[in-house]
């Protein structure tokens, strides 16, 4: 889809990029081969062209910044086939709703392959060494939530990488409400133990915790760590969907 865009370039808009699409011609080649039909102005298409020299490079060069930074937040879903082999899944247990009044106990990490979750008290700073390794995040309301917890208690992680916060594009293909209740409709299913877990239950279970309880950690790590990998089965479902529905309004 990336290459099918044209909203991150300067002075091209939504309106120009869905009158290129509706003419058939979904990629840069296609533009650079078949720009004469469009009845664009031809101040419009020579931006266009030197958009598209100027996104080549980048491109080529796995240049995550200069996308992260040139295309909208909520289009980010775009560059995800072309980043996704440099991709973390990203989810956060807390004991709040709040930054300011709560802390993170857990962040799981999935790059496709292994699943990592880095406890407070054990191995929690190490994410600061960790995340830098990554071109693409991936979360679930992670824009509000996940990523602000994190630069406020690790202020020196950079997050400069594209970011695609499914929360927003699945509403848009009509899959609402919480991230369970959208696992359901997809058809992803939860082990025995962690099915019906919340968000308040992972509160719950790091207390236990912290009384002593060693096995109510290894049930929070189960259910982050489903979080995480199920967050790499619903993009995979549904970018194809993403991409339609782009095309079609």
């Amino acid at each position: 889809m990336l290459t099918s865009t044209y909203i991150h370039m300067p002075r091209i808009g939504a309106a120009v990029e869905k009158k290129i699409w509706s003419n058939g011609i979904r990629t840069w080649d296609e533009f650079m081969e078949n720009h004469d039909c469009l009845l664009i102005p031809p101040s419009k298409k020579d931006m266009i062209m030197t958009g598209i020299r100027d996104s080549v490079e980048p491109l080529e060069a796995r240049d995550f910044e200069f996308f992260a930074k040139s295309l909208p937040s909520s289009e980010h879903w775009r560059a995800f086939r072309e980043f996704s082999d440099k991709v973390a899944y990203v989810d956060i247990e807390t004991t709040g709703l709040s930054p300011g009044s709560s802390f993170i106990t857990v962040v799981g990490i999935y790059d496709g392959k292994e699943a990592r979750t880095f406890v407070k008290g054990i191995d929690l700073d190490d994410i600061v060494d960790i995340f830098p390794k990554y071109e693409y995040l991936v979360t679930f309301n992670g824009a509000r939530f996940d990523l602000p917890f994190i630069k406020r208690e690790f202020p020196e992680i950079e997050f400069n990488q594209l970011h695609a916060d499914l929360m927003y594009p699945l509403r848009r293909i009509k899959l609402t409400g919480g991230l369970k209740k959208i696992e359901c409709d997809l058809g992803i299913s939860r082990a025995e133990e962690t099915v019906g877990i919340s968000g308040f239950d992972a509160v719950r279970l790091w207390h236990q915790y912290e009384r002593g309880d060693e096995e109510a950690l290894d049930l929070l790590l189960k259910y982050n760590r489903e979080d995480i990998v199920n967050l790499k089965t619903i993009i995979d479902l549904t970018l194809p969907r993403f991409i339609e529905n782009k095309f079609s309004q």
